[in-house]
């Protein structure tokens, strides 16, 4: 048991752990404000449906592939609700379609990945513009959730009021009265997939995939329907966290949830999860998710402009990625000088833990 707390220490989640531990500090020296209960729940639910995705991306990236479609997906799962509820529908039906579709696209870029061989790379941009294309069309050049086609006031309360405002005899537990309900969603959902990737078969196979699909496809992985799944669960939460990006705002436009691809990704990669698939944990996922959300939000309470933010965002992923090859570079280059003298090998660097 030490030795294992040790080894993860030792690795990029102990490194990120340190980090976080830093940006932590930082902000709450230079923001009056950050340790107030309210600035912990805006911090959290400003970025909520991010993560969500985030888990979803985690085993996508895992697997050998990429996602870059997923924060269209968000819009256009957002741009159904709002347009089927303009129709007259009832907005059960509406978010009903929205997962439907979520599905559906899913299945769709997986076919072409898993089973015509496209990469995913190619196959997920054209959905980033093919189904934000398609939010536009549904939207067009206009809001829906104005005082002329609000939300209903429950959906918008789901969305913006903590889960006391919503279940009355919550409201004498301030912890559970204070945090709004997307964010028990988003821990349900982290605690599944800790199991799935870390302790059940699913995971196993994720990793054997992302490491060599020929591999994994000699050993009697069923590769293709593996893929299809993945492909499909993330077009699937990024629908559901636009269902609640849709309540969190109250409107919808052709533009939400635009860009959101940079900090999805950063925050896997900066995770620990390799770009090239077969390894990362979700603990590395979970501690990357606090940094981002962290960095956002003590820039934001020193009044940090927002353009400057999704600067410092980009740089957080340029690191992600070299980083990682750095290090690995330069062990290399010391077990090497080590053989070169006949000294004792270089021990090799605890692998992250899975």
């Amino acid at each position: 048991m030490v030795s294992s707390i040790v080894a993860r220490l030792r690795s990029w989640d102990g490194l990120l752990l340190a980090v976080v531990l830093v940006v932590l500090l930082l902000n709450w020296l230079f923001a009056p404000n950050y340790l107030t209960v309210q600035n912990q729940v805006n911090l959290w639910q400003n970025g909520i449906e991010k993560a969500i995705v985030v888990l979803a991306m985690a085993f996508v990236i895992i697997n050998g592939e990429i996602d870059l479609s997923v924060a269209s997906m968000m819009g256009l799962s957002a741009a159904v609700v709002a347009v089927v509820w303009e129709a007259g529908y009832p907005l059960e039906i509406a978010i009903l379609l929205a997962i439907i579709v979520g599905i559906g696209l899913g299945l769709f870029n997986g076919f072409w990945v898993a089973y015509v061989g496209l990469p995913s790379l190619a196959v997920t941009l054209a959905g980033l513009i093919g189904y934000r294309g398609l939010a536009f069309l549904l939207i067009e050049d206009r809001s829906i959730g104005n005082a002329d086609t609000a939300f209903p006031q429950w959906f918008e309360d789901a969305g913006q009021q903590p889960l006391g405002g919503l279940i009355a005899p919550l409201e004498d537990i301030p912890v559970i009265a204070s945090v709004p309900l997307a964010m028990y969603i988003y821990f349900g959902l982290l605690l599944l997939a800790v199991v799935a990737l870390s302790m059940a078969g699913f995971g196993r196979r994720t990793y054997v995939i992302g490491s060599s699909p020929q591999v994994a496809r000699y050993s009697g992985v069923g590769v293709r329907r593996h893929k299809m799944a993945i492909m499909t669960m993330s077009a699937t939460m990024a629908a559901l966290a636009g269902v609640l990006f849709t309540a969190h705002l109250g409107a919808v436009r052709g533009s939400t949830a635009f860009g959101f691809e940079l900090d999805i990704i950063t925050i896997v990669l900066l995770g620990g999860v390799s770009i090239f698939g077969g390894s990362g944990t979700m603990f590395g996922v979970f501690l990357a998710t606090l940094l981002v959300l962290n960095i956002r939000n003590g820039l934001g309470l020193q009044s940090v402009p927002g353009h400057t933010q999704t600067g410092v965002i980009g740089l957080l992923l340029i690191l992600s990625v070299l980083l990682p090859n750095i290090i690995s570079s330069y062990q290399e280059r010391a077990r090497r000088r080590a053989l070169a003298r006949g000294s004792p090998q270089v021990p090799e660097p605890p692998s992250t833990p899975t």
